[in-house]
């Protein structure tokens, strides 16, 4: 087989585990990714689709894989989906760029069969998730499981917090978004402050998430960092 032909050949995979990590993928993020032409792009999906792979055109979004196509041969729990996205976060630390390549194409093979709903929460884990590197981090908690849980199902949680001043506040939080510096923080929206607040995990010393859905907030974690600091 030629090389072209086998470079063809390892890209239609990749695109096509791509279409079951994404809901939506585009031709242009397509062509991107591959350092191809949309064109090149297009005649790749109508060889899927000649091959019997359902995709699905979505109207003024891009392309779709029918859902169910692919039973997947391991089921995660929502919980070890959110630990792998958090896992992702800290290997993207690595100053080795072979390593993290390697893992990012092995994370997107594993969220290739989650299911839909899982899929949308991982990404949406993934783009409110922030890690950077702390090479004297001691402190720790018992909550980011819940609290990732609570925020991709915009789940309300009720927290009975300290603060550095030892006071003690019950809080009912909208759950945002995940950062790690010094230390892991929360950004949630707190109904009794009303306003966006940091809260640090550790010093959570009750959590219980509720039932009541919360409103999403509709911007990403950059778009916050742009609005409110």
């Amino acid at each position: 087989m030629e090389y072209s032909e086998t470079n063809r050949l390892s890209r239609l995979t990749a695109i096509l585990t791509k279409f079951q990590t994404k809901r939506i993928v585009t031709a242009s993020e397509l062509a991107q990714k591959f350092q191809v032409s949309k064109r090149t792009i297009y005649r790749d999906i109508k060889a899927l689709e000649e091959a019997g792979v359902p995709i699905l055109t979505v109207e003024g979004k891009g392309y779709a894989l029918m859902e169910g196509y692919k039973i997947p041969p391991i089921m995660f729990t929502e919980k070890e989906a959110n630990a792998l996205i958090l896992a992702e976060q800290l290997v993207l630390q690595n100053k080795d760029e072979s390593f993290v390549k390697d893992y990012s194409e092995a994370i997107d093979k594993i969220k290739s069969i989650l299911r839909y709903t899982l899929k949308d929460k991982a990404n949406l884990l993934a783009d409110r998730t922030q890690y950077d590197q702390a090479f004297h981090q001691e402190r720790n908690s018992n909550n980011l499981s819940d609290l990732q849980n609570a925020l991709t199902n915009y789940k309300l949680v009720r927290i009975q917090y300290i603060n550095k001043e030892g006071n003690i506040t019950d809080r009912m939080i909208e759950p945002f978004a995940l950062i790690s510096a010094e230390n892991w923080y929360l950004i949630a929206w707190c109904r009794l402050r009303k306003e966006f607040r940091f809260f640090r995990p550790d010093r959570i010393q009750r959590l219980e998430i509720q039932s009541e859905n919360f409103k999403p907030h509709n911007m990403t974690l950059q778009e916050y960092f742009d609005k409110y600091q």
